[in-house]
């Protein structure tokens, strides 16, 4: 069979770009479509040198301990997280009237490319910002000895960084609540994990304006509207 003349577009042309970065799911099917089509192997050889080309183009920079160690704690309990919620992460929420996600993304092969890439970038822009950390240190209970937490706050963004915390019970999790004034606790969509040493991290949501405490709790898979256990962690803003 003659290959398609390169000046004739090709409707599959938009997959080249995801193709080449190795984030195309029927990829097996599409490099069986470049063998009769010259168009779209024309563009992803000219794709492909861009991506060759653009880990070199820019200078090195070596992360900081500190930073490294918090991308993989952040993994590892995400991780841990996904095997500890298991078939239950495909169930609806418990409640129809509040919207919950656990924050794991399930992401295949070539999406997790994708994804590293733009950690990558993110992370750069990260270590040349100028922006002022400010970190808070958290109470812990006393129920659990040589846990430690810290609220870590850059421009309006906010991580809550933990070690040594017990890995939740199998069906619960930890979920993060904003105390404003002498309001009950706000829920949050922040739900995490942490990993058998007992690290993890997780981003809190929404503008920390007028919140006066964060807290942690142990919940049940999903999240509740309310607390149904102590705080483990209070973090005073």
């Amino acid at each position: 069979m003659s290959s398609r003349d390169e000046s004739v577009g090709c409707e599959r042309s938009v997959d080249a770009a995801p193709y080449v970065l190795g984030a195309l799911a029927d990829a097996e099917r599409y490099r069986e479509h470049l063998a009769d089509c010259a168009s779209c192997r024309s563009q992803v050889a000219e794709l492909q040198l861009v991506a060759d080309t653009l880990p070199a183009s820019v200078p090195l920079i070596r992360a900081p301990e500190a930073l490294r160690q918090r991308v993989l704690a952040t993994v590892r309990s995400e991780a841990e997280l996904l095997r500890a919620a298991g078939s239950r992460t495909e169930e609806p929420p418990a409640r129809a009237g509040r919207r919950r996600s656990l924050r794991v993304s399930l992401l295949g092969g070539g999406l997790a490319i994708a994804a590293t890439a733009a950690a990558a970038v993110a992370i750069t822009i990260g270590l040349r910002s100028t922006t002022h950390e400010r970190v808070r240190t958290a109470h812990i209970a006393a129920s659990i000895q040589g846990a430690q937490a810290s609220l870590r706050q850059t421009g309006s963004r906010a991580e809550l960084v933990v070690s040594g915390m017990p890995q939740p019970p199998l069906g619960e999790i930890y979920e993060v609540w904003l105390a404003r004034s002498s309001a009950p606790p706000q829920p949050t969509d922040a739900l995490f994990g942490v990993t058998s040493s007992g690290s993890g991290s997780v981003n809190i949501p929404g503008n920390l304006h007028g919140v006066q405490e964060v807290m942690v709790t142990r919940e049940p898979l999903g999240g509740t509207s309310r607390p149904t256990n102590p705080p483990l962690l209070r973090v005073a803003l």
